[in-house]
């Protein structure tokens, strides 16, 4: 990983953080990206410790406003030559329904909407990154709790009835939607991507969300860091992993019909189509 460089998202704590800690240790240069730029320099800098690894760089971006994912794009362009791995791994729960500024459920937009405009507007650096026989690498953070979900589009937003947990597992269930349709767009470019199921860990969002304790942070991250440096994964794209094993995903996530319309549902509402 000495030559590649590596954007984790909502890397400040948890899952993330030892992401990015792991990726560092492999030589990787490391993104490390949070919404306080306190917190992201201060987990930068114990990253860069414990790797013994210089080249540990800071972003901030609040993710819950396409405006700021449209911006932090831009500075990932301008800041770096090339982008070799994208993970997206910031996520959010509430139990309650809370609109953003721009009018989007933050569950739906940090989960759902922000790394699917991320995801496009990186497309070009990352394309540009990878070459025959290497290529980058996308990968999605899910869950298990997506086999719970089921998709409505008329209360995609809660906008009919909000409830937390499934609010949620819903966008989970389109992070898996989204990584098998982008895998199918992308087809014959040297860009994979993959999603996962961390595992249930103790996390700030698995005590707000479930209030139970989970396993260490360590095994949360061995699956992202499989996925973002393994030789073993190389070409593989469009799967689910658990575990660094490819798993079935739910029938919701296999309805193609289904994903193509919260493509371009999505795509709509962030002004790509």
């Amino acid at each position: 990983m000495k030559d590649r460089v590596v954007l984790v998202t909502g890397s400040t704590d948890g899952i993330g953080k030892q992401t990015a800690l792991e990726l560092a240790k492999l030589g990787a240069s490391v993104i490390v990206h949070g919404r306080s730029k306190a917190k992201a320099l201060a987990a930068a800098a114990e990253i860069c410790r414990e790797s013994n690894n210089e080249h540990i760089e800071v972003l901030t971006s609040d993710l819950s406003l396409m405006s700021n994912v449209r911006s932090f794009a831009r500075q990932i362009q301008q800041r770096f030559d090339r982008l070799d791995v994208l993970i997206n791994n910031a996520g959010f729960f509430a139990k309650e329904r809370v609109l953003t500024k721009e009018g989007l459920e933050t569950t739906f937009a940090v989960n759902h909407v922000a790394p699917f405009l991320l995801t496009l507007l990186l497309l070009d650096i990352l394309k540009s990154s990878g070459s025959q026989g290497r290529s980058s690498r996308i990968i999605n953070v899910s869950s298990i709790a997506h086999q719970r979900a089921t998709l409505d589009f008329e209360n995609l937003q809660g906008e009919k009835k909000f409830d937390g947990f499934m609010a949620y597992a819903a966008t989970k269930l389109m992070s898996i939607m989204m990584t098998y349709e982008l895998a199918e767009r992308l087809q014959g470019i040297p860009v994979t991507v993959n999603c996962l199921h961390p595992g249930v860990v103790t996390t700030k969002l698995l005590q707000a969300s479930v209030g139970t304790p989970g396993g260490e942070v360590a095994a949360g991250a061995e699956t992202s860091v499989y996925l973002a440096s393994s030789s073993e994964v190389e070409g593989i794209s469009g799967k689910y992993f658990v575990k660094k094993q490819a798993q079935p995903t739910s029938p919701s996530s296999n309805d193609a019909a289904l994903r193509k319309q919260l493509w371009q549902r999505t795509e709509k509402m962030v002004g790509l189509s």
